[in-house]
């Protein structure tokens, strides 16, 4: 892949590359896309899963066919809810043969670079924190979330058998929890920060004077907006050819209870906050180490959500309370038209996740 020089950074690494990115109509696929439109990337094919199965090798051969990629991000995935568990054999399944077959036939069809997305689950329950990708196979991860886990972390091992054997380069990234104006905000599926935001944004409107979270609030997640996320994929694109896993996140261990708090003041939410210690938390504790991200990518956590939230139509706005007919609408409601944030809205979501647990408040 040839090098980014300063002299041609308008143009980009990307200007004239034929790039596949697998979920590029996802929450962060559509960042990573729009970022790679801006460094001069034109040529690059989305596939939809309505014709494009990517379980399917005869999809994914059918794919290769037409975009002829040079290079190949993989973002899509299958990841269960935060609160069910039915469907975890179907999402173990859907996220290896994915991963597994895209990477067979990136390297028969001579893509010149891969960049596979993994997840932070993957790590031992009993890792030391904060994590770091050298622990990354040294045990089983939590209970709760292994078979997501152990999917998302098998891609490593290929991809490092790819590399040995046939010299195919295939860059990993562990990112940790991300989120953004975007996000998925269904109570059903939503995880943590779109999760809270909700809750507190209908209480608001509703004028409740106390919400019950799950959990004790005593958990710790480290938290990276989906701005700073995308710009590390375009980095790693870019800069990282090397073997090793890299993490992606802040590098601040955010206790769940101050994170509720924060996103109430934002909300404007004054009630009473109770805590509801019966509700499954998981690991209790979850930060990334990101030094080898700084060192390898030139990585500033925070740096892409700064200039994203300086843009005018990111103005903070003072909180105030949505009418009951602009609500956000859960995703899944298929008997109405809007299933996402309305304008008023989403001008409320961007102002909570204009906020970045990566900076010091």
């Amino acid at each position: 892949m040839r090098p980014v020089g300063v002299q041609n950074h308008s143009m980009g690494v990307f200007h004239g590359r034929r790039i596949v990115v697998t979920g590029g109509a996802g929450f962060l696929g559509g960042v990573v896309v729009r970022k790679l439109r801006e460094r001069g990337g034109r040529d690059i094919f989305i596939p939809r899963r309505a014709s494009c199965d990517l379980t399917r090798l005869d999809h994914i051969e059918k794919m290769f066919d037409e975009a002829r990629p040079q290079l190949l991000v993989h973002l899509a995935a299958s990841v269960p809810g935060p609160k069910s568990h039915r469907d975890v054999a179907e999402t173990f399944y859907n996220n290896v043969m994915m991963a597994t077959q895209l990477i067979e036939a990136s390297s028969r069809h001579g893509v010149e670079k891969m960049l596979y997305v993994g997840s932070a689950t993957s790590y031992p329950a009993n890792a030391a924190v904060p994590l770091r990708e050298q622990d990354l196979f040294k045990g089983i991860p939590d209970p709760g979330r292994a078979e997501h886990g152990i999917a998302k972390r098998l891609p490593l091992v290929q991809a490092l058998a790819y590399r040995q054997q046939y010299g195919f380069h295939c860059v990993c990234l562990i990112p940790t929890n991300f989120y953004g104006p975007a996000d998925n905000f269904d109570p059903r599926t939503s995880f943590v920060i779109p999760s809270l935001i909700r809750r507190f944004l209908e209480a608001v409107e509703t004028g409740a004077e106390e919400i019950v979270i799950g959990g004790s609030g005593c958990a710790t997640r480290d938290f990276i907006h989906v701005e700073d996320c995308a710009e590390a994929v375009l980095l790693a694109l870019e800069h990282y050819h090397g073997a090793d896993a890299v993490n992606i996140g802040s590098g601040i261990e955010v206790p769940i209870h101050d994170l509720a708090r924060r996103i109430a003041l934002l909300t404007g939410y004054t009630g009473k906050i109770q805590w509801d210690p019966s509700y499954p938390e998981g690991t209790m504790r979850r930060v990334l180490d990101i030094s080898r991200a700084q060192k390898n990518l030139a990585f500033v956590r925070g740096a892409a959500c700064r200039r994203a939230c300086s843009k005018p139509s990111n103005g903070i706005e003072r909180p105030r309370p949505i009418p009951r007919s602009r609500r956000i609408l859960p995703r899944s409601n298929r008997a109405r038209k809007n299933s996402a944030p309305n304008a008023a809205q989403y001008r409320r979501v961007k102002e909570v996740t204009a906020w970045k647990p990566s900076l010091k408040q």
